[in-house]
């Protein structure tokens, strides 16, 4: 895809934009300029590594949402066990 890096002379943002042939030129989004700087653009990398470590992080990250799902699970299945005992 054809996703380009670009700094505005006017206000110095600096953001990505997706362009195609057909497109009209891309324009800042935060003062509208279209005198832009194309920069060079980082590229994606992926390996198995950097899946797995991105894989790591997203696990941690997510780790106190899942714990306080299944903290919510069991307070609910304990109120079912309940009120089917008739308690």
């Amino acid at each position: 895809m054809p996703i380009y890096d670009y700094k505005c002379d006017k206000c110095h943002h600096e953001f990505e934009a997706f362009i195609l042939p057909q497109s009209d030129p891309a324009a800042c989004p935060e003062c509208g300029g279209r005198k832009l700087e194309r920069m060079i653009s980082n590229f994606a990398f992926s390996s198995e590594n950097t899946r797995q470590s991105n894989l790591a992080k997203a696990r941690k990250a997510y780790a106190p949402v899942r714990k306080e799902k299944q903290v919510e699970q069991a307070k609910y299945e304990e109120r079912v066990r309940k009120e089917e005992h008739g308690g």
